[in-house]
């Protein structure tokens, strides 16, 4: 059985929130990234962060890493989550434009209620399967 991911939530104040948020950017990340990049090191440490101005920074500490620690990326791993990224920002465009076109279509419903003839696709689709069960095919 794989670990599950849990969602941690918890409030700061706004100035908080905005001087974490320029943080993100500086590094080029997501606010989350942030968040699970300090939860991570906070477990792998068993706890023992402290958080402290750059300038109190060693480059490294009795264990010889440096800190804050780092990890290579290969670049194809980096392009493989910028393209996931950009699929998924598609596919969220693509349900919103699906969303507003069934809203659409339910407003035309609605609409057509006041007495105009309402056609279903699902019995166009069955009158068309009963012809073309009447009609030879033929291939090639």
């Amino acid at each position: 059985m794989g670990s599950k991911n849990k969602t941690v939530s918890f409030r700061v104040n706004e100035d908080a929130f905005e001087a974490l948020r320029e943080i993100a950017d500086e590094r080029d990340l997501s606010l989350s990234a942030v968040f699970r990049d300090y939860v991570d090191t906070l477990v792998a440490h068993d706890g023992q962060v402290e958080v402290v101005p750059e300038n109190r920074v060693e480059e490294t500490d009795a264990d010889g890493e440096s800190f804050p620690p780092t990890v290579e990326v290969p670049k194809s791993f980096v392009r493989e989550h910028e393209r996931l990224e950009l699929e998924a920002e598609h596919l969220r465009e693509q349900l919103d434009e699906y969303k507003a076109f069934v809203t659409y279509l339910q407003d035309r419903l609605e609409e057509a209620d006041d007495g105009e003839e309402v056609v279903f696709l699902e019995e166009l689709d069955d009158d068309r399967d009963r012809e073309r069960d009447d009609e030879p095919y033929q291939l090639g």
